[in-house]
């Protein structure tokens, strides 16, 4: 399943969130200051899946954790949950600013906390997918000029943002992203799975059953997609393309407040904060453009 590391000040709040989470499966590890975290996370930064962050701590609040871990090569990657009594718009947006994947307000329901902490563990595992992918193909593209791809499932889209991740001098950086927006083009371009269906599978876990089922369909088993890329005057250029009807993109380049709290909808706006310096959809939103500076 995966460890998680409890950070909270309470004693009683660590207890049900243990006895929560262990009886999922997870593995935990609980600690009562940002000093104990700090030190837990330095000794075994690969030991942890996800941290589940109390934001109001003595000394050092989890808000300054989260920000020293998001410079921390080693950890930047961990997704945090930050939970908290603060639910004003302002103090969410100053979490998702400073790194926070998750939100959760409390009080909060057994079923919040277990849908959260398993999406953020899953993202945490296909992230160092991700990598194990990059290091098996490390120095193949790094001379490449241009190239484009055709692809039609998510996992087509996976080893080929692992290969095209190689292009620029910190894959690990661009992988992430480039992936998200890659997915995004087959999951809600190509076989339109919307915000909301993509919720209720989501949560019912028949997501991958529904893109195979899909996949299979006439009317969707023609469609591809395609990324091209380009290398010119200092920036790499991706241009991903599906056969969509596109969807209504703006909303989706910033992870809003309302959204904060969703187990999902956030890549687009991860990828424009974490792996690129721009990125843009064009039209009704079937094509994006990325850009990150070599």
């Amino acid at each position: 399943m995966g460890t998680i590391l409890i950070v909270d000040d309470e004693p009683m709040s660590r207890d049900i969130l243990q006895i929560c989470l262990e009886k999922a499966g997870y593995l935990t590890h609980s600690v009562a200051s940002i000093e104990q975290a700090w030190n837990a996370l330095s000794l075994a930064p690969e030991g942890f899946d996800t941290v589940l962050l109390d934001r109001i701590m003595p000394g050092e609040d989890g808000i300054e954790m989260l920000r020293r871990m998001k410079k921390n090569q080693k950890l930047m990657r961990i997704p945090v949950i930050l939970q908290t009594s603060l639910s004003s718009d302002a103090d969410i947006v100053d979490g998702l600013r400073s790194g926070a994947f998750y939100y959760l307000i409390k009080p909060f329901s057994v079923e919040k906390l277990m849908a959260i902490v398993d999406t953020a563990v899953a993202d945490c595992h296909h992230y160092r997918e991700l990598r194990q992918k990059i290091t098996k193909t490390a120095g193949i593209f790094a001379s490449l000029g241009r190239a484009e791809f055709r692809f039609r499932t998510p996992a087509d889209a996976i080893n080929i943002a692992s290969l095209l991740a190689n292009v620029h001098s910190d894959p690990d950086r661009l992988v992430l992203g480039l992936s998200e927006l890659m997915i995004n083009a087959v999951e809600h371009g190509n076989l339109g799975i919307n915000y909301s269906k993509k919720t209720e599978l989501l949560r019912t876990g028949c997501l991958p059953q529904e893109i195979e089922y899909r996949l299979s369909q006439p009317e969707y088993a023609v469609r591809s997609a395609q990324v091209h890329f380009v290398r010119a005057n200092g920036e790499i250029s991706f241009l991903i393309t599906d056969q969509g009807q596109g969807f209504d993109w703006i909303q989706y380049l910033e992870i809003t407040p309302e959204r904060a709290f969703h187990s999902h909808g956030r890549g687009i706006a991860m990828a424009k904060m974490v792996s690129f310096d721009h990125v843009e959809y064009l039209g009704c939103g079937n094509q994006v453009r990325a850009i990150i500076r070599e």
